[in-house]
């Protein structure tokens, strides 16, 4: 459970940066400031990467 929800951070994450920086240096209009985006597409990615690291994929505590 831990995995497939590090594993959905990091694919959120990636989205929100690629959006915020062609939001912010390129075209691509969005509705809210290119740099929020980069900054919760950076804490998003870096989260589900560190619970892709460091967590075991299991149901026990």
């Amino acid at each position: 459970m831990i995995k497939i929800l590090g594993f959905v951070l990091t694919i959120a994450g990636g989205i929100g940066l690629v959006m915020g920086i062609l939001g912010a240096f390129g075209s691509m209009n969005v509705g809210m400031s290119p740099w929020a985006l980069i900054i919760l597409g950076i804490v998003f990615f870096f989260a589900g990467i560190g619970l892709l690291k460091n967590r075991k994929d299991t149901d026990q505590s």
